[in-house]
């Protein structure tokens, strides 16, 4: 079974990189994080991806080298040379279960130690031997049967039980990602889901708190993530994305892949307009040469074949949320990003299908960078806060830490004295 742990160099040390190895893009951006809890981008770069589909590798070489180019680009931007990095996992193989473990704890009192044993429990007990988690995540305590206690730590009792939210991912595409990684030279630090990566970026403390949704849209995969009481509470992944548009409009008006996803971009919608009708767009058409061959058509036409596609991907979230009860736990509140959610008309349509408060959403802690304005990089900004809050943990350890070292020496040196 694959395993990594918290990698004690990217604790240590105030340089954090990421790496977002999506269906249409690979991102790799290098950060330090600042004494304020900011984080400065010192390189980034974001390259064509190719060999991944839906999450999953299909072919290791091609994705090995848009790993090292991407890596290479944002090592030359920063000035350094990097070996650990932490990684995303996306794809319909990401699984969410929500269990309870319980701890007997009669006769002291419940610590840190305890919370860590509960956890390291849960992950030695995957629901599936094919799943590994990634995640596992208390949420909710109840000891001696008293529920809705918040951090039951100093308190006394018999039992513990521990509400967990556990994560998990299919071991052969982690397995392959890793390889691929490992190929490229480098350590992997960590690894957190997209999806939850992106929550990290986009979300701000209420919405994680109060209860919202978050739907990433990516190529060719859109997820969610469900966050309530400060906590992930659910994921799921469905495998559809901006790049199955570009193929519909490539198919219906018979033009390559290249000027679909031009027009999209371009003149693109997911509603339609009173001006569609009159507005021409010229389409090059596929198999001609030097522009010889195009065509004319009204914009409703391109409109007509995007709406459709859109309309798919937030009906099937629809009904998603519906099966897992989100009006319970994921409030009437809904945060679109990826690099997919900007195209026009997403968000009026997720209005309508969803029935849900809407906004856009972009990374929050990147300050006055200009990718603190693209969605896009939603993953790999909430890749560097996870690192950053790893950081903060590990510096919040370190007077404790010292302290019990210290008391350790002074214990050696009076039994050498007694």
């Amino acid at each position: 079974m694959l395993s990594w742990g918290r990698n004690q160099s990217l604790m240590r040390g105030s340089l954090i990189s990421a790496l977002d190895v999506g269906s249409s893009k690979v991102c790799c951006a290098i950060a330090q994080a600042q004494s304020s809890g900011g984080l400065e981008i010192l390189g980034a770069s974001q390259q064509l991806s190719s060999g991944v589909k839906s999450g999953v590798v299909i072919d290791m070489e091609e994705v090995i080298t848009s790993i090292v180019n991407a890596v290479h680009t944002a090592e030359k931007m920063a000035g350094v040379t990097i070996r650990d990095i932490l990684v995303s996992v996306n794809g319909v193989h990401l699984k969410s279960v929500n269990f309870a473990v319980e701890l007997k704890v009669s006769g002291h009192a419940i610590d840190d130690a305890d919370i860590r044993r509960v956890l390291l429990q849960a992950k030695a007990t995957p629901a599936n031997p094919a799943y590994q988690a990634l995640h596992t995540i208390p949420t909710g305590y109840s000891l001696d049967g008293t529920k809705g206690i918040k951090d039951p730590r100093g308190m006394y009792g018999e039992s513990l039980l521990v509400s967990v939210h556990s994560l998990y991912t299919k071991t052969s595409p982690l397995h392959n990602l890793m390889t691929c990684v490992a190929r490229s030279h480098l350590e992997v630090a960590g690894v957190v889901a997209a999806p939850y990566a992106a929550g990290l970026s986009c979300l701000v403390e209420d919405e994680i708190e109060l209860g919202s949704i978050l739907i990433d849209m990516g190529g060719s995969t859109t997820s969610f993530a469900i966050f309530n009481e400060g906590q992930l509470r659910h994921v799921e992944c469905i495998p559809i994305g901006g790049n199955h548009v570009t193929m519909d409009i490539a198919r219906g008006l018979s033009s390559t892949l290249s000027h679909a996803e031009r027009l999209k971009t371009l003149y693109g919608s997911a509603l339609p307009s009173a001006a569609d009708d009159r507005e021409m767009i010229v389409i090059p058409l596929v198999g001609e040469k030097g522009g010889e061959g195009t065509n004319q058509m009204p914009r409703s036409a391109l409109v007509s074949i995007i709406k459709p596609r859109i309309e798919e991907i937030f009906e099937y979230v629809r009904d998603r949320l519906a099966k897992v009860n989100v009006d319970a736990s994921g409030g009437r509140r809904v945060i679109l990003t990826g690099g997919a959610s900007q195209l026009a008309g997403v968000r009026e349509l997720a209005f309508m299908i969803l029935g849900k408060n809407i906004r856009l959403g972009k990374p929050l802690q990147l300050g006055s960078s200009e990718l603190a304005q693209d969605p896009s990089f939603s993953t790999c900004a909430g890749l560097l806060t996870f690192g950053k809050q790893q950081h903060l943990s590990y510096l919040h350890t370190l007077p404790q830490t010292k302290s019990k070292r210290i008391l350790a020496q002074i214990g050696s040196l009076l039994k050498q004295i007694w």
